[in-house]
């Protein structure tokens, strides 16, 4: 086990209204906060067979007690800190650091399907890198981590979040920075139907297809696939 690398899983709690809102407009709310929930249960379930220490970095702060009867008690908590997604993300790593950790990771919560592999691959990165990050088709990003040497708060500064833009600033203030970073594979997010379908669609014969994400899917594919079919008539 590497005890000297941590790994943050970003979390909010799941509750209606709060959680995917692109995909809370396509498809029903309850839906929407038990798919999140079970997004969340397999990564944590993947990043609980990494082996490696973990840190849950949750919202709301008044909601731990809720998150502790949900993932359980014998987890490290730290509330999410700022007022938007870069004061967050960079006070996630400063907290991190201070538990005693010289390499931290950060993990989006909506990649339920991301491989241990590219975690691993991740870890091994920061051994000779002082930054990693995995790009998201949709121009974000689903994991970046840093040495505490590397890091630095402007990496999270004037980006324009929620934008198709993010992976190329954050890449670009790192090189300025002259950061070694070492990119992983792309792998895709779940922000909205499309995206549902695909996660879908490419696990029906991986080792996820036993996950808890897809046999919520299995169990409302009809639902789903009549709000697509909807959508697309709509759109014509």
């Amino acid at each position: 086990m590497d005890v000297d690398t941590c790994t943050v899983l970003l979390v909010k709690y799941p509750e209606k209204g709060k959680v995917k809102s692109r995909l809370l407009r396509q498809i029903d709310e309850n839906l929407v906060v038990e798919l999140y929930r079970n997004f969340v249960l397999d990564i944590v379930d993947m990043l609980d067979m990494s082996g490696i220490p973990q840190v849950i970095a949750y919202s709301p702060k008044s909601a731990v007690k809720k998150f502790e009867k949900w993932l359980g008690l014998g987890r490290n908590y730290l509330p999410q800190r700022g007022n938007n997604l870069g004061h967050v993300l960079k006070n996630v790593c400063i907290d991190t650091y201070s538990l005693g950790f010289n390499r931290v990771i950060l993990v989006a919560s909506d990649c339920p399907d991301l491989p241990e592999e590219i975690l691993q691959e991740a870890i091994v990165a920061l051994q000779d890198y002082g930054a990693v990050i995995g790009p998201s088709p949709d121009g974000g990003y689903y994991l970046i981590g840093f040495t505490q040497e590397a890091f630095s708060a402007k990496t999270f500064q004037a980006i324009t979040w929620s934008t198709e833009k993010v992976f190329k600033e954050t890449i670009s203030k790192l090189k300025d920075q002259g950061q070694k970073v070492h990119i992983l594979p792309e792998w895709s997010d779940v922000d909205n139907l499309a995206d549902l379908i695909d996660l879908f669609k490419r696990n029906q014969n991986s080792k996820f297809k036993s996950s808890k994400t897809i046999g919520m899917l299995k169990s409302n594919r009809d639902y789903i696939l009549r709000q697509l079919n909807a959508r697309a008539c709509s759109s014509s």
